[in-house]
């Protein structure tokens, strides 16, 4: 498995295809959190932008390699290990993006505007956020993608429509935990959202493994 992490990732860095949606990233902080902003509601913010950003990753880690070069890579390792290595690729650049933008958050926000609420507490409260939301973010990108999704224009706007509803239906992992930090800010409490990183991780391990079943029938 090794080798083929190693391989999506080469793949994913010679393409160039991740420079679109981590500026994208990068221009959603820069719009939405500033110095001196609760620490609480900037962590939230940080994390809420990672849902559509992931569903993008997903997206171009299932479709870098001509059909030709897969087919290969899955004679030889099989299609659902394959699969398996370029969701896990796509869901660690995420992450990779978000470690850096929750750094700088840590950074420049105000903890202190938050009477009773820890640094730490709120970082540790951030990361929980952050991990639901680029989980469920895969879970899109898994099931609004090759294989299930096989036209592009298609994917596409499922990916989008797939990201909204994360963002506002009630019951999902990524908005029960941006709710829990911006609750928390409002409050001056910090409130974990163990149960959303927990769904987010069901949900995710479920899409993925949809994704990947249906990659093994197909390939």
């Amino acid at each position: 498995m090794t080798g083929l992490l190693r391989y999506q990732c080469a793949l994913l860095l010679r393409s160039q295809r991740w420079i679109a949606p981590l500026l994208l990233y990068a221009a959603f902080l820069a719009a939405g959190v500033r110095a001196g902003d609760p620490l609480l509601d900037s962590l939230g913010f940080t994390a809420a932008g990672l849902v559509p950003i992931t569903a993008w990753l997903v997206r171009v880690c299932v479709t870098n390699e001509p059909g030709a070069a897969r087919d290969c890579a899955a004679a030889a390792a099989g299609p659902v290990r394959v699969h398996a290595a370029a969701l896990l690729v796509a869901l660690g650049g995420a992450l990779l993006a978000a470690a850096v933008g929750t750094a700088v958050v840590l950074l420049i926000a105000d903890s202190g505007r938050s009477e009773h609420v820890e640094a730490q507490d709120a970082a540790l409260a951030g990361v929980l956020a952050v991990l639901a939301c680029a989980l469920t973010g895969a879970a899109v990108g898994a099931l609004c993608s090759r294989p299930l999704l096989r036209s592009t224009g298609l994917a596409v706007l499922a990916g989008g429509l797939g990201s909204l509803l994360a963002w506002g239906v009630a019951g999902s992992p990524a908005r029960s935990a941006v709710t829990a930090l911006v609750e928390g800010s409002r409050a001056h409490v910090v409130t974990l959202p163990l149960g959303s990183f927990a769904g987010a991780l069901v949900l995710a391990c479920g899409a993925g493994a949809v994704a990947c079943l249906v990659s093994a029938r197909r390939g």
